[in-house]
């Protein structure tokens, strides 16, 4: 064995019940689980350590910071070894020229504007074979919709045509046969929301016939939620795709107490016989760029077309009424609660000392609009605990962290979710025993994936672990310290070499693009 990991107790991923195992690794993969009377090249004592699989982020931002950042410990450290990208409609492959532009500017506020990134890929291919190079952990992606809308269409609200909808088919199709694991949708932002349920549908269609998932920030979280989710699980059942739904949150004043009502509707779906999963994090407040709370008319024409609209006095007028009287459907149908929007990120540091600070109404969320170039990212104070603990309870659920790592104070969930979940829901209030949690974390999403050998601790699969103490594991970040990394994970493998090692980060960069095996019905 190139590795024996003594003495652990083993959660397994199945969600069954732990048991103390040896494990052996051997190039790349777990050669045995048991009783080894013999070493190996390298030993671990892992007596009152938990051996898991490793945690698969199911929703997750790092496009850009998985090329910028090798050592990547926000994921690294948490025991993550495979993240979810191309999320919410938006990434950067496929693209053109045009397109690309128009998508930096429009997510500036989730990764940042990409100065520091060479943009030298354009196909879903293309970006994989970039990740293919060496990366911190595994990284799957999800074709986003809304980029290929933008490629096809730009910036425009109106119906797409017959041939533009057959050109986004086959672009759908190119990039699920390039590896994408399926096809995300960000339906609360541009361009994305503007398609209908009968262009969605055409889409769905294609991921459906190869195999993959689709993966929708659905219509809204707020005012509409549960419609929202009803049009979703209707799609899957026309269509017959598989679907995930996107950090799956009940949340606003008109959500409080509803989670039971959201799981009703997936409970009757199942029994219908619908493949459908979810993730959510194990916090309440949400995140997103500022620009994403403003209604969807204001965003015709690409980032540069809502620059100018903002810059307009009487424009500026209708989109602040869209905000604060109508509920504009970027902000979910709800009207905005500036005193819940708080600034965690600037493109602009002329801009960096209202980080931290809740915005006082629309005239300084335009100015800094305007001022930032839409690259502000912000944190919206709208959930509740309760609807957060009953969603992970559901027997389909898996955890995302949705972490938006870009801006100077981010989202505690980006460094801290898988953490968060085994030590403060886990060992601190017992949402979820630690087996369950586990396969919530690991097994559970590696299905959703259909990945045949990652997510469980067996025989053949591969060495993808993560080795926690279960008394000690918790996250680091907080809300005023939101990069502190955290504790009780000693060590991280993948393929069976340590990414983390007695809770240090190595040089090693064992990540690659993690490709659906092509599949055509």
């Amino acid at each position: 064995m190139d590795l024996v990991i003594r003495g652990a107790r083993v959660a397994d991923g199945t969600g069954g019940a732990s048991f103390l195992a040896d494990v052996g690794v051997h190039e790349g993969r777990i050669a045995a689980v048991g009783r080894l009377p013999g070493g190996g090249r390298r030993t671990v004592d892992a007596y009152g350590l938990v051996l898991a699989p490793g945690f698969v982020d199911m929703h997750a931002h790092s496009d850009l910071a998985l090329l910028r950042d090798p050592d990547h410990s926000a994921k690294a450290a948490q025991g993550v070894t495979l993240e979810v990208l191309g999320q919410d409609g938006l990434s950067y492959a496929p693209v053109d020229e045009r397109t690309l532009a128009q998508v930096r500017t429009a997510i500036a506020g989730w990764n940042g504007a990409g100065e520091d990134v060479d943009f030298d890929w354009r196909t879903v291919g293309e970006y994989l074979g970039r990740l293919d190079a060496g990366v911190a952990v595994n990284a799957a992606y999800l074709v986003p919709q809304g980029t290929v809308r933008a490629y096809v269409l730009g910036w425009e609200d109106r119906p797409a045509t017959p041939a533009e909808t057959d050109r986004m088919r086959r672009l759908v199709a190119e990039g699920l046969e390039e590896g994408a694991v399926g096809m995300s949708s960000g339906l609360t932002y541009t361009p994305g929301m503007y398609a209908s349920g009968t262009e969605l549908a055409a889409l769905c269609a294609v991921v459906a016939g190869h195999g993959g998932y689709y993966c929708p920030h659905h219509r809204s979280y707020g005012r509409g939620a549960l419609a929202a989710y009803a049009e979703m699980l209707g799609l899957a059942r026309e269509t017959g795709c598989a679907l995930h739904l996107a950090h799956a949150t009940m949340n606003f004043a008109e959500n409080e107490g509803r989670a039971p009502e959201l799981l009703a509707l997936l409970d009757g779906a199942l029994a219908a016989g619908v493949d459908v999963s979810l993730d959510s994090y194990p916090y309440t407040p949400g995140c997103t760029s500022l620009s994403a709370l403003l209604p969807g008319w204001a965003h015709e024409g690409g980032p540069g077309a809502l620059l100018a609209r903002l810059a307009d006095g009487g424009t500026a007028a209708r989109i602040r009424y869209a905000l604060e009287v109508e509920g504009s459907d970027g902000c979910h149908g709800v009207p905005v609660d500036w005193s819940a929007v708080e600034v965690s990120g600037t493109a602009d540091p002329a801009y960096a000392h209202l980080v931290g600070t809740r915005l006082g109404g629309w005239e300084e969320a335009r100015r800094l609009l305007l001022g930032d170039r839409l690259g502000t990212t912000v944190l919206q104070h709208v959930g509740h605990e309760g609807n957060v603990r009953a969603i992970m309870r559901h027997r389909v659920h898996t955890g995302g962290s949705d972490g938006i790592l870009h801006g100077a104070k981010p989202h505690p969930r980006a460094y801290g979710t898988f953490p968060h979940y085994l030590g403060h829901y886990v060992r601190e209030l017992g949402v979820l025993s630690l087996e369950e949690c586990v396969a919530h974390l690991s097994g559970r999403p590696a299905a959703r994936l259909r990945l045949p050998d990652r997510g469980l601790v067996r025989e053949g699969f591969r060495a993808d672990l993560v080795l926690f103490d279960p008394e000690t594991v918790a996250a680091g970040s907080t809300y005023e310290e939101p990069r502190r990394l955290p504790a009780g994970i000693p060590h991280v493998l993948i393929d069976g070499r340590f990414v983390m090692r007695d809770g240090r980060r190595t040089d090693v960069l064992a990540g690659r693009s993690v490709r659906r095996t092509p599949f055509r019905r």
